[in-house]
């Protein structure tokens, strides 16, 4: 199949073309569909590949899962466009026993695993020969693989059976199958998975509903997907449809819970259709993962891996599928070039994932969850400082920097207020007639910062020079801190949480304050906002009324749990154990960690706490953690 420069077959560019200019037609408001030429090709700080050369277009997989070895070993089939006249393919690998490498007539393959870096892992570089259009790399996994957590029977619901997953974003990967690691290459991908009879194998696919006695998987993704979306998980899980395109895997004591409090997907689908165009990834299942998963949630197409931390009960937690919903338009459809772009994936994911909640709830609704943006933006840009140059949306970390240091509230929260600005300075009819164009004119392509700033100041900017000025893009992309012209938000539900706060401030009992109906983001923003510092006495008042330290609900609890460590509230220590031995999830995990160690005592806590949960955690957790502790041990 002959092959775009970035690897994207021409063949599917011209069917989203075909569609992107249907779904147009569709909709009377939109102007012409603007149709994106090719972002180009360059050198991605955090891989080795050579995509300028030559790219894979379709990666086939033969998997076998080893639980007792803790190792995925077998064939990954690589796909390139002989056309390409490269005589080097270069692929992304860490911790890789590499057993062979042949093309796809048989011949063997010259290869070299060059010698590589911490951050990165090695380069595999293998010579090509003229015509080749399939190399084959035989190969097994590494037991201490970054990207794959082995779970012991203890570690899940039910007990009694395994369970294993992957977490492939930023670049791990590489990790777990030996490919062209950069955002900038998309493939479509088959895969048989081999797995013990008593488990089912999932991936970000299309995907079996249920086991067989075989233990063999087959799964196939016919729209070209970057490589930190290829995800699988194995375990004892079921399905259960919670819609026509939607559905809930999870281990079976946890799924009627679960399709329960998740059975507004389908709705949310449809809602987030009729705001940015047809859902182009067939079906939106949720797997829910055991608790060790480090993120609140991750993208991977067809199949969003999530975090059963926001299983509360009422469904309050659920702006994060909402989160994920819309990353299968920002991220997955349209991706960042470069992690140094990481807000062109989330901050477009979390300005339309508001917009998701608003069509479901209401503004005020959405309203609130901007207001709590606002405030882990604030308290980020502090922790870094105003002038740090990670508070930057367009980042520039080097080959020698995991990109993971990019992650943080800047690229989700700073790059929800840029769009914000935008819809506030031109009207919402015309920045959502701008986006609806934006996801059409770059479906399943990688774009830069420099390419969005482009395409804006072409199509929605389009010569105002008023415009231009009040977008004030440079400051929002390239300097430090939060800009001047930052929409203000404003939550009348919030100012009724400070007023009650007041008034317990100035002695009202807790028992008298009037939260009868607030819902969780009221709760939340009651925590956050309680004085500094608090007595005990303050502290055992509010938790007798309202029990923060056994709150089911995560968040909640923990707000609470920062508040206790702030104030040495130790009534509430064990919870804080408990909640720390009992999940990995990383937004939870830093946090309070961090809190712990700015004392000498409770950092002896936290040390202590944290030798009993670091084989629990996932690697991606552990290092996060170990860097808040200065953890040396072996």
């Amino acid at each position: 199949m002959k092959t775009s420069p970035v690897g994207i077959p021409f063949e599917l560019i011209l069917v989203s073309l075909v569609v992107a200019l249907s779904s147009a037609c569709d909709k009377p408001h939109q102007e012409e569909v603007i149709i994106a030429p090719e972002a180009p090709v360059f050198a991605d700080p955090h891989s080795f590949a050579n995509p300028e050369e030559v790219s894979i277009t379709h990666l086939a997989l033969d998997l076998e899962v080893d639980f007792g070895a803790r190792s995925l070993s077998g064939r990954a089939s690589l796909h390139i466009d002989p056309s390409s006249g490269a005589d080097q393919l270069t692929l992304d690998t860490e911790s890789l026993k590499i057993r062979s490498v042949t093309f796809g007539n048989g011949e063997p393959a010259r290869y070299t695993l060059k010698p590589g870096t911490p951050a990165l892992g090695q380069p595999l570089v293998i010579d090509l020969t003229p015509g080749v259009q399939i190399v084959h790399v035989d190969y097994s996994t590494s037991p201490s693989a970054r990207a794959l957590q082995w779970l012991e029977p203890r570690q899940t619901a039910g007990g009694l059976q395994p369970f294993l997953f992957t977490q492939s974003q930023p670049i791990l990967a590489r990790t777990w199958i030996p490919c062209q690691d950069t955002p900038q290459v998309r493939m479509t991908y088959e895969a048989i998975v081999r797995v013990p009879p008593e488990l089912l194998a999932v991936m970000s696919a299309e995907n079996p509903t249920e086991k067989n006695s075989e233990g063999i998987y087959h799964f196939r993704m016919d729209q070209p997907i970057p490589s930190y979306l290829l995800a699988l998980a194995v375990g004892d899980l079921a399905f259960e449809g919670v819609g026509e395109r939607t559905g809930v895997y999870a281990e079976p004591s946890v799924l009627g819970p679960a399709a329960a409090e998740l059975s507004s997907m389908n709705q949310m689908l449809i809602s987030a259709e009729e705001i940015y165009g047809a859902y182009r990834w067939d079906r939106f299942d949720v797997l829910i993962l055991p608790p060790s998963f480090p993120f609140g949630g991750m993208e991977n197409p067809r199949l969003t891996f999530a975090t059963p931390t926001i299983l509360a009960g009422d469904g309050s937690l659920l702006s994060l599928i909402a989160h994920e919903l819309a990353h299968s338009w920002s991220g997955n459809l349209v991706t960042n070039s470069s992690w140094n772009d990481l807000w062109i994936n989330e901050g477009f994911t979390v300005y339309f994932e508001r917009r998701i909640m608003e069509a479901i709830h209401d503004k005020a609704y959405a309203e609130m969850l901007a207001q709590l943006g606002m405030e882990d933006l604030q308290a980020t840009v502090a922790e870094l400082g105003e002038n740090n140059p990670l508070t930057h949306l367009r980042l520039h970390l080097t080959s020698d920097q995991d990109p993971d240091e990019g992650f943080s509230d800047i690229p989700y929260e700073k790059g929800y207020f840029f769009l914000r600005a935008m819809e506030e300075a031109v009207g919402r009819e015309r920045f959502d007639e701008f986006l609806l164009n934006y996801f059409d004119a770059f479906t399943f392509q990688s774009l830069d910062t420099s390419g969005f700033v482009a395409y804006l100041r072409q199509h929605l900017v389009a010569g105002d020079e008023s415009l231009e000025a009040a977008f004030q893009i440079d400051s929002w992309t390239d300097a430090p801190g939060i800009p001047a012209n930052i929409p203000s938000v404003s939550s009348t539900a919030f100012q009724d949480v400070r007023d009650e706060i007041g008034s317990w401030s100035d002695g009202m009992p807790a028992d008298q304050i009037e939260s009868k109906d607030w819902n969780t983001h009221q709760w939340i923003h009651f925590v956050r906002q309680l004085p500094d510092p608090m007595s005990q006495d303050q502290m055992a008042q509010l938790d007798s009324v309202f029990h923060f330290s056994e709150s089911g609900n995560s968040e909640i609890l923990h707000a609470w749990l920062l508040q206790a460590i702030k104030n040495d509230y130790s009534p509430a220590f064990p919870n804080l154990e408990r909640f720390l031995t009992s999940m990995g999830r990383r937004k939870f995990l830093a946090p309070l960690y961090t809190a712990l160690a700015a004392t000498e005592e409770g950092k002896k806590r936290a040390l202590t706490i944290y030798r009993a949960a670091r084989p629990t955690y996932h690697p991606v957790a552990v290092g996060t953690v170990d860097e808040v502790l200065g953890w040396n041990e072996q």
